[in-house]
């Protein structure tokens, strides 16, 4: 029987390239993308990638759009691929920008606040909660294009995963660090490199086989 899993996540999740340059929005090819290879390492599951540049945890973005709202847009997907068995949550970068304002505990509770939409959501199997797998993104570094945007979230970022991890243990569910396994690229210090994504794929993979059969 095939699972479904729902990949929830910004440009990391959409596959994004480092920028170079704003404006330049480079993607890898869908098999090199971390989303693509999860798929080839879980061929009994369908796995949906839903990575949105920009997208936020639950902010309109008062520059590049109010669509890009997580909690705008997250019970629409998950009626769309209803039934989800699993959502793999990984967001809090952008909340980094400058113009948010916000710090670590800020971003983790609004992933938590996800995280209640998802179990109030009943689009798992039968009408249940879908299972979710929490990821905390990597820290970010202001280099590049993409430094003033994020000016100040390198510091906050440092935090980050340590307030998502209390999340995880509050809400009792599964949780990784991205940081510990990868970094982000010198380029814009936002996006990964080419190797980053094999590392996430098997990282994932094996977290799901842990915790969901």
């Amino acid at each position: 029987m095939t699972r479904t899993m729902l990949l929830f996540g910004d440009s990391n999740t959409h596959g994004t390239m480092p920028m170079p340059d704003l404006g330049v929005f480079g993607r890898f090819p869908r098999e090199e993308r971390w989303a693509g290879r999860l798929s080839r390492l879980l061929p009994d599951w369908e796995v949906i990638a839903e990575g949105h540049p920009g997208r936020t945890t639950v902010h309109d973005d008062p520059v590049e759009g109010a669509h890009r709202n997580g909690l705008t847009v997250l019970p629409a997907l998950l009626e769309t691929h209803r039934p989800v068995d699993v959502v793999l949550l990984m967001l809090g970068t952008n909340d980094l920008k400058g113009r948010f304002s916000l710090n670590a505990t800020d971003i983790a509770l609004a992933l938590e606040k996800l995280i209640l939409v998802i179990r109030a959501s009943g689009a798992g199997p039968e009408g249940a909660a879908p299972a979710i797998l929490l990821v905390a993104p990597p820290p970010i570094v202001e280099t590049g294009c993409l430094a003033e945007i994020f000016e100040g979230g390198a510091r906050k970022s440092e935090g980050l995963s340590r307030r998502i991890a209390e999340v995880a243990a509050r809400q009792h569910v599964p949780f990784i660090d991205a940081g510990a396994l990868v970094e982000v690229s010198a380029i814009d210090g936002i996006h990964y490199d080419a190797p980053a994504n094999a590392i996430l794929a098997e990282a994932f993979a094996a977290l799901v086989r842990q915790h969901f059969g």
